[in-house]
């Protein structure tokens, strides 16, 4: 059985682009506390509130619940749920799976396959990772869910999908001519840049292009405040600020507060802008809540 593949192939609600990483979060859970003990269980009541808080910070900006993925995820023959009354999910109510004391593990067939392999269970996290977040991601969501991956590793993916074009990063920059588009950031070690990264608008994971109308010249700070749905773009490539961020600090002030409503900064002239439709994606499925206003002068 090739579990890669089926790792790949989880069967998630989709429509448009829309963000569905329920079951991928709970899989990566799962792998995270069988790595910590390989014969534990996990009681849906135990840890209900854990999973609360993944879909919270990486789910999509709507609200959701953890039933839905201790339930569903039983579909792809990854994970098994057993209660009270004997083996099967009662369903995907919340009520259904505390009141049966719902149980849910990995199927016996992967919890051998890792037991034999143990290098399957980091090659399957990183398909998990790759195919439903962005990388500026990998790690803290990696902490989030106590697994321990090797730094610097990437699993390639499964035949006949998507590979990244490895020349998105050199061209964003130029196109951005190496400053953070929305600080202006533009540090450099001798002639290398430093702390500057690219940044999918519509993420790679979700059908986002490798092109220069898809990606923005990012610092460190804000990419990832980016991809956590904390900073937005908006009509005219203004940007936006959540309602939901709260920074009391100056810097945080300055450097998120602070740049509400601003103008992007580039792209070079003659070079397309970010697309129309890849903005609204991240504004739907990425961004959390409704923008500030910009601050008075």
């Amino acid at each position: 059985m090739d579990w890669l593949e089926r790792t790949a192939k989880l069967r998630q609600w989709s429509r448009s682009g829309t963000r569905a990483p329920h079951k991928p979060l709970l899989f990566l859970y799962a792998l995270g506390r069988f790595q910590q003990d390989a014969d534990g269980e996990l009681r849906y009541t135990a840890v209900e509130e854990d999973l609360k808080q993944l879909l919270a910070e990486y789910g999509p900006p709507n609200k959701t619940t953890p039933a839905y993925p201790f339930h569903h995820l039983v579909s792809d023959e990854v994970w098994e749920v057993r209660t009270d009354r004997g083996a099967g999910s009662p369903g995907s109510g919340v009520r259904e799976l505390r009141e049966t004391g719902a149980v849910g593990r990995l199927v016996p067939e992967l919890r051998a396959a890792l037991r034999r392999e143990p290098s399957l269970l980091e090659r399957m996290a990183r398909v998990l990772l790759d195919m439903n977040f962005p990388p500026s991601l990998h790690g803290e969501l990696c902490e989030a869910v106590g697994l321990e991956l090797e730094p610097g590793r990437s699993e390639r993916l499964p035949a006949g999908r998507r590979q990244r074009d490895r020349r998105m990063r050199e061209l964003v920059l130029t196109a951005y001519e190496y400053r953070c588009a929305f600080c202006g950031y533009d540090g450099r070690i001798g002639a290398v840049p430093v702390g500057l990264e690219a940044a999918h608008v519509r993420w790679w994971a979700f059908d986002g292009p490798d092109e220069i109308e898809n990606g923005l010249c990012l610092c460190s700070l804000h990419h990832k405040l980016f991809d956590k749905g904390v900073l937005g773009i908006g009509e005219g490539h203004r940007i936006l600020v959540s309602q939901r961020f709260v920074g009391h600090s100056e810097t945080a002030r300055d450097n998120v507060t602070a740049l509400a409503d601003r103008p992007l900064i580039g792209p070079q002239p003659g070079v397309r802008p970010i697309a129309a439709a890849y903005r609204s994606w991240h504004r739907r499925q990425v961004f959390h809540g409704s923008p500030r206003s910009a601050a008075p002068v």
